[in-house]
């Protein structure tokens, strides 16, 4: 039963085909040249019809299209130099259409649902099969299944691995009646039970669509739009995860049994899945990283994840960045953008942003990578020369100060001195040791010091004459 027979979604198997692009893109050792192709893999691609392959590709010898969802073998008949045909891990359930492949030599069918048995003599038009694989289909489980198979293949040399001796052959032959109605009575048992699992997926089918329509956004009649109703949509929210993770587990632990249906059920869950997850990344999209606040406040960002050093080199009067970006990466995967305040670096699509500790001059810069390490090294010059580190000093208030910008510029830049009391001198006072004339000092008076006033003394008989000249 194909997957539309079984009303499984068939609006997505139009993806699900073969189609030239996925050819030609699996024939790079050939120059991409598809009608030339000997062999060609499409395993593990999801397709579920073979079609095209048989008109592109005439020249093929090997074909891979394992671990599919095909139902059916179809649009091989002209492939007349066919080889090899690996069909594993699909949901085949009869062996047909492969009349035309008149060189084929080996066929697997490994771990399909091939329960009509019958079907396999098929193959005997084609001459050149020696080696065919059906372990893991339901019929391998039939009573006389081996011999079945070998009597009616008599070109066939090999069977899900085991090679077939000419005594087994001849067996085969020997009881061949018997053991055609015994496989023929287990087959239509099969068939029965094939055509009860139909229905029942059938059914399974339908009431997940209502299931899933009674599941829709907004059934509940409420409105969660509104601000007011914020903490309502957050509780909705958190119930319909909730629902979600129960309906996840129910589904994994719900018993069934293998057959192509469920086997494509799953599929179909797996790929539901993975489509509401790149939807609600759709819905949020990431938040772009603040390099600039809006107050102009430069952020530093590393979303690189390399190191890198800071270095400031004085007597060059440079900034030095180095940034360990890998040896090994082309440079032209690297941007650089130097601002006077910042350097930024982008590096595969990541940012790398430092804030500056002194102006630079975007101009001057250069942007170099090691020979050795590969790290790229940002030379930044400085913009006003020497950085000099500013200490806060404490000053007067400012209604001591002078009200005049000019005199407190110059007192500012008047350095500052501590004045001493001259009344505090203890030394002797050089330039007034010679007394001038008219004057007298006492040692006293020298040192800084006034003497008390004296009353004067005169001896007897002294007479003060204004002519007389003083003795010298």
């Amino acid at each position: 039963m194909s997957a539309v027979d079984g009303g499984y979604l068939p609006e997505l198997i139009v993806d699900k085909r073969v189609t030239e692009e996925m050819v030609r893109g699996r024939a790079e050792h050939n120059e991409c040249e598809i009608f030339s192709l000997e062999e060609v893999s499409l395993h593990q691609q999801d397709i579920e019809r073979i079609e095209h392959i048989d008109r592109w590709c005439r020249e093929l010898k090997i074909l891979y299209l394992q671990n599919n969802l095909i139902p059916r073998i179809e649009n091989i008949g002209r492939l007349k130099k066919l080889e090899y045909l690996n069909l594993a891990l699909n949901n085949i359930e009869v062996i047909e259409n492969l009349e035309g492949c008149e060189s084929l030599q080996k066929l697997d069918l490994t771990v399909n649902f091939v329960g009509r048995l019958s079907s396999v003599e098929s193959l005997k038009v084609n001459p050149h099969l020696g080696e065919l694989f059906l372990v893991g289909n339901p019929s391998a489980q039939f009573e006389g299944y081996r011999q079945f198979v070998v009597a009616a293949l008599p070109q066939l040399k090999w069977l899900d691995g085991t090679a077939i001796s000419r005594s087994e052959r001849i067996q085969a032959q020997q009881g061949l009646e018997g053991v055609r109605r015994r496989v023929g009575e287990q087959e239509r048992e099969y068939l029965r039970r094939r055509a009860e699992e139909r229905e029942e997926a059938q059914r399974k089918a339908g009431g997940d669509e209502k299931g899933d329509e009674g599941r829709k956004p907004g059934f509940d009649g409420c409105h969660t739009g509104s601000e007011e109703n914020k903490e309502n949509e957050e509780l909705q929210e958190s119930r319909e995860r909730e629902d979600e993770e129960q309906r996840e587990r129910e589904f994994w632990q719900a018993p069934c049994s293998f057959t192509p249906e469920s086997r494509l059920e799953t599929h179909r869950h797996l790929e539901e899945k993975k489509r509401m997850k790149n939807k609600a990344k759709e819905k949020k999209p990431k938040a772009p990283r603040t390099l600039i606040t809006a107050d102009g406040r430069v952020m530093n960002v590393n979303e690189t994840k390399l190191d890198f050093s800071l270095t400031e080199d004085e007597e060059n009067h440079t900034i030095v960045l180095e940034l360990a970006v890998y040896r090994h990466m082309d440079t032209s995967l690297i941007d650089v953008d130097i601002q006077p305040t910042y350097a930024r670096v982008t590096v595969k699509g990541k940012i790398f942003q430092m804030a500056l500790p002194a102006e630079v001059k975007p101009d001057s810069a250069t942007a170099q990578r090691s020979q050795t390490t590969g790290h790229l090294v940002l030379t930044m010059p400085w913009a006003e020369g020497e950085i000099k580190v500013t200490k806060t000093v404490p000053r007067p208030p400012r209604a001591c100060r002078s009200s005049s910008p000019r005199d407190n510029e110059r007192k500012d830049n008047v350095p500052e001195r501590l004045e001493v009391d001259p009344g505090r001198r203890t030394t002797v006072d050089l330039a007034n040791i010679v007394p001038r004339p008219g004057t007298e000092r006492s040692p006293a008076e020298t040192s800084g010091e006034a003497p008390p006033a004296a009353a004067p003394q005169f001896s007897e008989g002294f007479v003060d004459d204004p002519d007389v000249p003083p003795l010298m």
